[in-house]
Order: structure tokens, then sequence, then C-alpha cells
């Protein structure tokens, strides 16, 4: 393993030109796209070591004055509000509920942008303790990722024995009021088998459920196209028990295909990265846990506002950069392509 696989970042040196970019305060694409649903990232540690995402020492550290502070992240969620159009925000990681600031973050965050939709991604280890706190601070929603209920395959993919933990704070966002709350579960040969009976729990609890195919984002490089789980074959092992109804996406930017469960009212989403590629219709901009734009998940390149917010720069100063550096976005991910190249940075490095 080398250090580069396990998410040293490359500093665009030389942003994209901006010939032909229309004069709009969006964040626009050469291909017609607008980004209007931002991630952070606020952190590269987390309390689990799930090996499609993280090798099993976990990632580097990242020295803390190279993180966001907490008043930065919130003038970037500001900026990305009231000057860029974006309309909805998710702090990720890493896992965002190990920062001890987080629902300072979120607090803060709501206040520089009244009206943003704020939203995390969890693994749900904490969240029994943080839900109700970071409901009032101002967060909407939560998605927590769980990917079987059988304990012993939790712990196998995992690394870590904490299934009941996820269940508790799973059960204290749905007291809280974190609505809708969202059940990501990626594709794992290992744990196919055990999807039924998650489908079946999240009806039953009221979690929106949408499978992931696995990304070649893991940090140990086992991914290979050839054996990974895909929507088909998920298919075919749900169709099993349930019945399953196409109803396509809820709107052109969403990631998740719907299917009706057993006639309604409860659907199942699955997130085909890799077979079914949405990139024609991506609305993201991703911000890493040390101030870089990522336009694409799986472009290597990063452009630095971490400078900019630190040296003086005004907010439109930034904005114009983070404008500039989303006019560059490619116009797919081209797994399928023969000169793909996977990512340098893993998926806990770069932020869900």
């Amino acid at each position: 393993m080398t250090a580069v696989a396990l998410g040293v970042p490359r500093l665009r040196s030389v942003l994209p030109s901006g010939e032909g970019r229309p004069d709009v305060p969006e964040l626009v694409d050469r291909y017609g796209r607008v980004a209007r649903d931002l991630r952070i990232s606020l952190t590269e540690k987390c309390s689990l070591r799930c090996t499609y995402c993280m090798p099993a020492e976990g990632l580097p550290a990242i020295p803390r004055d190279q993180v966001l502070s907490t008043r930065e992240v919130a003038r970037l969620v500001g900026i990305a509000g009231t000057l860029l159009g974006v309309q909805e925000v998710r702090f990720t990681g890493g896992e965002p509920l190990v920062r001890a600031d987080i629902v300072e973050i979120v607090r803060l965050s709501a206040l520089a942008a009244p009206g943003i939709r704020l939203s995390l991604t969890s693994n749900g280890i904490g969240l029994d303790r943080k839900a109700a706190p970071l409901a009032a601070a101002g967060l909407d929603r939560v998605n927590v990722s769980l990917d079987t209920l059988d304990r012993e395959h939790f712990r196998s993919l995992t690394r870590r024995d904490r299934l009941p933990a996820v269940l508790a704070g799973i059960a204290a966002a749905h007291a809280a009021g974190l609505a809708p709350l969202k059940i990501n579960a990626v594709l794992m040969r290992e744990t196919l088998e055990d999807a039924p009976d998650l489908l079946a729990w999240a009806i039953r609890t009221g979690a929106r459920l949408r499978f992931i195919e696995q990304m070649p984002l893991d940090a140990d490089e086992a991914w290979q196209r050839a054996s990974m789980v895909d929507a088909a074959e998920l298919l075919s092992v749900l169709g099993r028990r349930f019945l399953l109804e196409p109803i396509g996406r809820e709107d052109p930017s969403a990631p998740a295909e719907e299917w009706l469960v057993d006639g309604g009212p409860a659907t199942v989403g699955i997130i085909a990265s890799v077979t079914r590629s949405f990139c024609g219709d991506c609305d993201r901009t991703r911000i890493t846990a040390e101030g870089g734009v990522r336009s694409c998940l799986f472009g290597d390149d990063e452009t630095d506002l971490r400078g900019l917010l630190r040296d003086g720069s005004s907010d439109e100063e930034i904005a114009d950069r983070w404008r500039l550096a989303m006019w560059g976005k490619k116009a797919g991910h081209g797994i399928d392509d023969e000169s793909f190249v996977r990512p340098v940075r893993s998926m806990g490095a770069i932020g869900g």
C-alpha cells in the first residue's frame, strides 16, 4: 500500500479556462449541468473500517491545521447557498460525528444560508447522543450507512462489532424527526443474501433503503468490475421475496432509481453508479476536509479554497474560483472505458 493510494490529493496548479462559460452565478459546466447539491467532508477519521472504504489501519491523519475549521465550513456553506445557487448541503466524512464541533457546524451553516437543506451521512455510531441536538441546530435529515442486519457479517465487513450502536443511532434519528431517514447499503458479495431481510426491516421501521453498487474507491484497491454485485443481480435476489415494480427516479438528477415494493407505498432505491451511470444528470459539487473542490467523485484534480479562506479573499473571489473549478467538470466517470484509471484517493479520503 502506498501513501498515494491512501488519499494524497493533487491540487490543480492551473484552473480550467473560463472561455465560453455563460455569465451566470450558478455552478455550471460545459455540458449544461448545474451543481445544486454540495457534499462537504469534515474529516478522514471514522469509527468503522469498512472494507470498501478504508484500510484496516485507517487513513493517514490530516494535520489539524489543514482541516477546515468550524467557521470555514459554515462560510463555504454560506457562499454556496447565497452566491452559487446550491440548494442542499450534505456533511460527510470519514464519519462526521467524530468531530466534536459537529452541532456547531450545523448551527452556523444554517445561519449562513437560511433556508438551505442540511443533511448528514453517518455510520450511526454516536447518533443516539447527537440526533436531538443536531435537529435543534438545524439539521433536516440523515443518511445512515448500514449494509446488513447480520451481526457477524457486519463485524466482518466493518472490522468492528458495533451493529447495536448503529441501530440505536437510527432509532434516535427517527425520534428526533430527522426525516426522511435513508439507509445506504453498499452491495457486497458477502452480504447479498442479507438484502431481503434489510429491506423488510427498513419497511417495518419507516426508513427509505437505497442499495449502492460498489465503486472503485476502496483504499485496499480490491474492487474488480467482473466480480462486483450489480443492480440486476440484486433485483433477482430481492425478487425471490418481493414483487418489485420500476417507477424510475424522483427527479432526473436523483442518483437512485426507485422500485415499488409489493404494490406500495414502500419503495426501494438502487444507485447503480457503475452499470447505470447517471453522470449526464449529475448535480453535485464536493469539498474535501482540507478545502479542495472536486468536480467529480472520480476525478483526481482538486482546486484549493482553503488558501483563499485564509488569505483575506472575499466571498465573491472564492465563489469565482469555485465556478471555474466546476466549469472544467468531465462528462462522466468512464469506469467502463479501457482508459479508466481509478482515483488515487479512496472514498474515505474524498467524502461520500
